[in-house]
């Protein structure tokens, strides 16, 4: 993209929140679900019977709302302080579940989160803070310095991991393999893997990345050989570095802590990355922007500050998070919020934009196709009985179901709005087939859909002929309708926005790939209006 256009892009995100954009079916809509302290959970400690419940009750109850407000990505903090929240042969656990720490809350927190979040259709990525390990004198930090005294450093009143021994990768791989290995957990995401920002560096800052990003080569091989499936991400500082016209102030991933996180995307040792933006205006959207021009295909869904929504954290407005909201999707990237607390507390509304507005249908998370892209086989058998709809399971390992439905026959399942149920273990779900008609797929572990199961074709059914409602084109040229707009936005079926463009009478789009898509007006006061659906479809 040039500096002009890109100059052009930016112009243009002020406007953007006004366009409604369609859901995606594929996005990353996650959450950070903090621990330490008892920050986000638990709010009360577990130390018997009942304490274990509430534990329980208080967690499903979060759970739900992040299901209702569209989440589908939960990142559970796992790895605390050197302290963590299940029984490990390395590490002791952390005092947030029991209230003492290195005591057993008498249940494990991780295996429970992780069955629940997969009722609900949602994924559980393991979140593991690497390089700092708590207090100097506390429980975590103090066992590890018995146990490895040249392996942590002490910055003020902490204890970090060195990132210059190579001790350090594989210690955090060993707890990294350990959650892979023992539980069915749908990513790793490393927090802080990168050097402390007061760190006194002996190596040059080339060295220093390359060490950081030996102890994610050995974290992700180990992760990978186990479960290739299992997603590997990071949180890493919001701005990669300086860009030619916007500068980071000093603060960036890549030159002052030693963080490659593009080039990990790159060398395929991440499938996901979870920027920490939490900033607006410029410091956000050109930053934004270059985390998508660099995704490499992967999964990008930048960290959202909504903790700046609280009076008590900060001055922000509910609209300096909504209109990034909105930008990151125009961009084909999700979005993931920090952190849970201030999402359920609802803080100036977020939560009712979110859930009723922004994610009012389910999506699925990007397919990992870069590993793996070959679909599981199509269900099959389906029949009603007594009010559920059933179909025959798939016989392959981890394989989920999605249900769409539809007052249309058939079923367009690459419509969001059509997706009632996702990464169902189960082959029933209760169903009304006197009003709507559905369709099942198959799902694998690395987000393959299989082609459509669809219900018998109703009696007297006739296909509409979609091609009699389109907007004239030969496959290069456009013909448009009148409008007293001066610009047009082409979109996706899926609400992408892969193009704008001045009004013509004829338009080119010689240079677009083959597809449907939807074309809107846009005027000078950010006014959208559908203009109509267009096909491309050329012989070659």
């Amino acid at each position: 993209m040039s500096q002009k256009t890109k100059i052009f892009a930016l112009l243009l995100l002020f406007l953007l929140p006004i366009i409604a954009i369609a859901s995606p079916k594929r996005e990353v809509r996650a959450v950070w679900l903090t621990t330490i302290g008892g920050l986000d959970w638990p709010h009360s400690y577990a130390y018997e019977g009942k304490g274990v419940e509430r534990q329980k009750e208080e967690l499903c109850s979060l759970l739900d709302k992040y299901q209702k407000a569209g989440i589908n990505t939960v990142l559970l903090q796992t790895r605390v302080r050197g302290t963590v929240i299940y029984p490990s042969a390395y590490e002791p656990w952390d005092g947030c579940l029991s209230g003492h720490p290195g005591t057993s809350p008498g249940y494990d927190a991780l295996a429970y989160a992780i069955e629940q979040c997969h009722n609900r259709g949602m994924e559980l990525h393991a979140w593991v803070v690497t390089i700092p390990v708590g207090k100097w004198n506390a429980t975590g930090c103090a066992k590890l310095r018995k146990k490895y005294p040249r392996l942590i450093k002490k910055i003020g009143p902490d204890g970090y991991m060195d990132p210059e021994n190579r001790q350090t990768a594989e210690y955090i791989a060993n707890i990294c393999e350990e959650i892979t290995r023992n539980y069915d957990i749908d990513g790793i995401h490393l927090d802080y893997i990168r050097y402390p920002e007061t760190w006194k560096y002996k190596v040059t800052r080339s060295r220093g990345r390359e060490n950081i990003t030996d102890i994610v080569r050995e974290i992700s091989t180990r992760v990978k050989v186990l479960k290739p499936w299992v997603k590997m991400s990071c949180s890493p500082v919001g701005k990669h570095d300086n860009l030619p016209r916007f500068n980071s102030h000093g603060w960036n991933a890549y030159t002052t802590v030693c963080q490659d996180a593009q080039g990990w995307l790159r060398e395929g040792l991440m499938d996901a990355l979870f920027p920490m933006m939490y900033f607006r205006g410029n410091q956000f959207y050109p930053f934004a922007i270059d985390w998508a021009e660099q995704s490499c295909g992967r999964m990008v869904a930048p960290g959202l500050g909504i903790y700046f929504l609280s009076p008590k954290e900060g001055n922000w407005k509910i609209e300096d998070i909504t209109r990034e909201m909105h930008v990151l999707r125009q961009y084909g990237m999700g979005h993931t919020f920090f952190r849970g607390k201030f999402l359920t507390d609802n803080c100036q509304g977020i939560y009712d934009f979110t859930a009723n507005d922004f994610n009012r249908h389910p999506a699925l998370v990007p397919a990992m196709t870069w590993v793996d892209d070959v679909a599981p086989d199509t269900p099959g058998g389906m029949r009603f009985d007594e009010g559920r709809l059933w179909w025959s399971s798939v016989d392959e390992p981890g394989v989920t179901y999605n249900v769409y439905a539809s007052g249309h026959y058939p079923v367009n399942t690459d419509d969001a709005a059509n997706l009632v149920a996702v990464r169902l273990y189960r082959t029933n779900i209760v169903a009304d087939n006197t009003r709507r008609h559905y369709a099942v797929t198959a799902m694998d572990r690395y987000g393959n859909e299989s082609k459509p199961l669809q219900e018998p074709a109703p009696a007297a059914s006739k296909p509409c002929d979609i091609t009699e409602h389109l907007l004239p084109c030969d496959g290069y040229r456009l013909l448009l309708p009148e409008t007293d707009a001066d610009m047009v936005v082409f979109e996706t079926l899926q609400g992408t926005m892969v193009r704008t463009a001045t009004h013509a009478d004829t338009m080119d789009v010689g240079r677009m790939p083959q597809g449907m898509y939807i074309v809107r007006s846009l005027n000078s006061r950010g006014i959208t209006h559908r203009l109509g659906h267009f096909c491309i479809r050329r012989n070659l």
